[in-house]
């Protein structure tokens, strides 16, 4: 899944590659992607692009004072395309599902890949209508969320400090990748419950949140979307990389799997050498 630094990555690419673009036309070829009826897609057809804006993991494309909000979900991602063919493509076939042409010719897919459905587009005349942007926590990156903006969040936080990172609601733009790699970088467990972090711990996950996700940003930009997310894999140490040495240490990384994701952590690192327990209660084996 795309998390914060891809697509900032992806915003800073469409800002350059959309304001002040004329758009031509947005054609949804997967009508489950459309969540917005109100005003209809057709609202924004000759309408000038003036910003391309980023809340968590959303982007926000802003024309003729109307905003198209683009959510990538799981298995979702952009292609940007110098041009198009004239024929427009057939809806329902492969993973397409919408596509937007500038006046020049040039524009952007919106693919998904897999059977699972959740890519979202919305658009609105206030971003705030979209319930997932309208419920979002603050931007880690942003310059005002210093130690103490974070320490706030946590202060009345009884869950496991890996789920309380993924909650958008509490702090938009990281998921399952990075907060596994935050965590790593702080030498946490993800299990640990947030009730029982002391503030030297706070102060860790906030730096190593702070340092992942900047470095990862940094990585990403620049790069050509069709390489974020090769980019994104090249650069996590334990995400994704279960049975692999962890580059810290040298111990195996380890998986915990749960019914529809996955997470990943060094023992050694993290849990004082101690195995987490496989299953989607867990806790540190005895």
């Amino acid at each position: 899944m795309p998390e914060l630094p891809e697509v900032e990555s992806l915003r800073e690419f469409l800002d350059t590659h959309l304001t002040g673009q004329e758009i031509a036309r947005v054609l949804p070829l997967n009508i489950s992607v459309l969540k917005t009826y109100d005003p209809p897609l057709t609202a924004v057809e000759g309408a000038t692009v003036t910003a391309v804006q980023r809340h968590g993991k959303w982007l926000d494309i802003t024309a003729g004072g109307l905003h198209l909000v683009i959510h990538l979900a799981r298995a979702g991602w952009l292609r940007w395309s110098d041009e198009f063919p004239a024929a427009p493509p057939r809806p329902g076939k492969g993973p397409l599902a919408l596509r937007t042409v500038l006046a020049s010719g040039a524009g952007f897919d919106l693919t998904e890949a897999g059977t699972t459905k959740r890519l979202a587009v919305h658009l609105v005349r206030d971003v705030a209508q979209v319930p997932g942007v309208a419920r979002l926590g603050p931007d880690p990156l942003a310059a005002d969320f210093d130690r103490d903006a974070f320490a706030a969040l946590l202060a009345d936080e009884r869950r496991q400090i890996k789920g309380a990172l993924r909650d958008q609601g509490l702090i938009a733009g990281i998921g399952n990748a990075y907060s596994d790699e935050i965590l790593h970088a702080a030498k946490m467990s993800p299990f640990k419950p947030v009730q029982n972090l002391d503030e030297e711990e706070v102060t860790a996950v906030y730096e190593a949140l702070r340092s992942t996700l900047g470095e990862a940003l940094e990585r990403s930009r620049g790069v050509a979307a069709g390489r974020l997310k090769a980019e994104k894999k090249s650069g996590l140490r334990v995400h994704g990389r279960t049975g692999q040495p962890c580059p810290v240490c040298g111990d195996t990384i380890r998986e915990v799997s749960f019914s529809d994701s996955s997470l990943q952590y060094c023992p050694t690192c993290q849990t004082g050498g101690k195995p987490l327990a496989d299953r989607r209660m867990s806790r540190l084996l005895k």
